[in-house]
């Protein structure tokens, strides 16, 4: 889908239900990633943070604090932008805070990201879009990430996501969408098991 496309139809859903969160992070969003492109492609940034907004909403998770959240997901983590500049209330911040990775060294890699998953299944909100933003991300990585990448992007999340997955399903309207979203990693995880000699 069109970047164009996806935003208006995340610009639309947001006037219909008056979430002023998702409206004011939709702007930003496109701002901050400017100029941007996915990894080895000449797709522009923003198109992966409005896929994981439309995701949601196809899901039928017409909610503020999350679509906002997918919008806004990367922007710290990738555009040397505060959460305090974020122009959403707390609730979105503490959810991209949530959701932004740091980069250790290699020593303390392990135990930051079971620190990092950990936190993320505290919040079934948090949970549902990292979810959501691994499906997008396994579908799109075989051009960008090495055969090595993807094996550790496999592993990763054999170990992380059936934990994240339980979290979603926890609340009762996110049933259905925890339900897919495990049924496109376990299929996607196949996939790229063969592709990479069976890890």
């Amino acid at each position: 889908m069109r970047t164009d496309d996806m935003s208006e139809q995340v610009r639309e859903v947001a006037k219909i239900h008056g979430l002023t969160n998702t409206s004011a992070a939709l702007d930003y969003a496109a701002n901050a990633h400017e100029g941007q492109l996915r990894k080895n492609s000449d797709i522009p940034y923003i198109n992966h943070p409005l896929n994981v907004a439309c995701h949601a909403i196809a899901l039928d998770v017409i909610d503020d604090e999350i679509l906002a959240a997918c919008l806004l997901h990367d922007v710290v983590e990738d555009c040397d932008r505060t959460y305090d500049e974020l122009p959403v209330n707390d609730d979105v911040r503490n959810i991209v805070r949530l959701l932004t990775r740091e980069h250790p060294d290699k020593e303390h890699r392990d135990e930051y990201m079971q620190r990092y998953y950990a936190g993320i299944a505290k919040d079934p909100r948090a949970a549902l879009i990292k979810c959501i933003d691994r499906c997008h991300n396994i579908t799109t990585m075989a051009k960008g990430l090495s055969p090595d990448k993807v094996r550790r992007y496999i592993v990763e999340t054999r170990k992380y996501y059936p934990a994240l997955l339980d979290a979603v399903e926890s609340v009762p309207e996110y049933e259905n969408a925890a339900w897919l979203l495990r049924y496109q990693i376990k299929s996607m995880l196949s996939i790229y098991s063969t592709y990479c000699n069976g890890d």
